[in-house]
């Protein structure tokens, strides 16, 4: 098959891992894709095995999600957004997919719904259609108001065949943070959690016995640092690593390291991070979906802090879930401090340690499967 995953990371780099790992996914199994990414560039996440159209890249202001920068900081102009729907559309011409999938759209990203729309419809008057489906991680940002669910329900019935949440049924149901509809439901497909495979032990041996703190690969996650700085001076016999993510985490990087004690370590997000959680005493970090599914292929204890400025509550729920299991702790933001960033250390690292979870990441697989029958299915 030939496959066209569209995604848009406006703050962290969550969306585009989770993109890649489908990606790897289908080229695994023989069939042809590229990612058009209209984030950001990641380059610590590119191994160069996987053909990423860049669009003009967009961020968010912070987390205000209704304002969307250019790569300057600037504003976003009316002629970069008409580029990004032109090179979305010309790569959609070109490769004529069996699969369009669009991440998180429509249940988020309504700020950038011209492009999408313009996208669908275009695919839909392809010559043959693909098969259109859009693809969500376990929890979404529930709807601040109804009409933005009604809003997803008429793009869906309009436009999709299939939306694949990745997750478990049993664990996260999509109603825990979603209204599922009787025009969404019959739509829905669980594929289990997208995971790449289980990062194996580093081969040196990387943060043994070490607190490795980080925040994903954007650029958030200051509070997380500086109570890591202050915890880690009532720590002096451990060696703690914080890894600061973000296109300026080299600046950001020498200021923190100057605030910090010499048993800390600062640097740039780096690759190899999973692996390290094999041999680290603890994990700091916030909740993502990437990450939760980090730990619990790593079995590392972990101290979840997670992301809620700007009303954000996804995070909070999936920390909260993940906390019934030994040796994982979840601290909220307003009760941050390094004392009781302490105290959680202290909790999760006494607890009997988890032996990393083998099953139920094969959301990525599944994935290719499911779609490929469904687009068979379609001929």
């Amino acid at each position: 098959m030939n496959v066209m995953i569209v995604v848009t990371h406006l703050l962290g780099t969550g969306h585009l891992a989770r993109a890649l790992t489908l990606a790897r996914a289908y080229k695994t199994s023989g069939h042809n894709v590229t990612i058009a990414s209209g984030g950001m560039p990641a380059p610590q996440l590119d191994r160069g095995d996987v053909q990423i159209l860049q669009l003009p890249p967009l961020r968010s202001d912070g987390v205000n999600f209704t304002v969307l920068l250019d790569d300057q900081g600037a504003p976003a102009s009316d002629a970069m957004m008409g580029d990004r729907i032109a090179a979305l559309l010309g790569q959609l011409t070109s490769q004529a997919p069996d699969v369009l999938i669009t991440e998180l759209f429509p249940f988020g990203r309504r700020i950038l719904r011209a492009e999408f729309e313009a996208l669908l419809q275009a695919a839909h008057n392809l010559p043959r259609r693909p098969l259109i489906c859009a693809s969500i991680r376990d929890i979404l940002a529930p709807p601040s108001k109804p009409k933005k669910a009604v809003l997803a329900d008429q793009l869906i019935d309009t436009f999709y065949d299939m939306v694949l949440v990745h997750s478990d049924r049993d664990v996260t149901p999509l109603e825990l943070s979603w209204p599922v509809s009787e025009t969404l439901a019959p739509k829905l497909h669980y594929t289990g959690f997208v995971a790449p495979p289980a990062p194996s032990p580093h081969p040196r041996g990387s943060g043994t016995n070490e607190v490795v703190v980080s925040a994903g690969g954007g650029d958030v996650g200051a509070h997380i640092f500086a109570a890591a700085v202050g915890a880690a001076r009532q720590d002096p016999d451990r060696h703690w690593r914080i890894l600061v993510g973000g296109a300026d985490a080299a600046e950001r990087g020498v200021v923190l390291a100057r605030a910090a004690p010499p048993n800390v370590t600062v640097e740039p997000a780096r690759p190899d991070f999973r692996q390290m959680l094999h041999h680290a005493a603890a994990s700091v970090s916030m909740c993502g979906y990437n990450t939760a599914l980090d730990i619990l292929q790593t079995g590392c204890p972990a101290v979840f802090i997670p992301f809620d400025a700007g009303s954000e509550v996804e995070q909070g729920l999936r920390a909260d879930a993940l906390a019934k299991l030994p040796g994982i702790a979840v601290l909220r933001s307003a009760d941050l401090s390094p004392d009781r960033l302490t105290q959680a250390l202290l909790e999760v690292t006494q607890a009997v340690r988890r032996a990393p979870r083998q099953t139920g990441f094969n959301g990525a697989r599944e994935t290719v499967k499911l779609t490929a029958r469904h687009r068979e299915a379609m001929e």
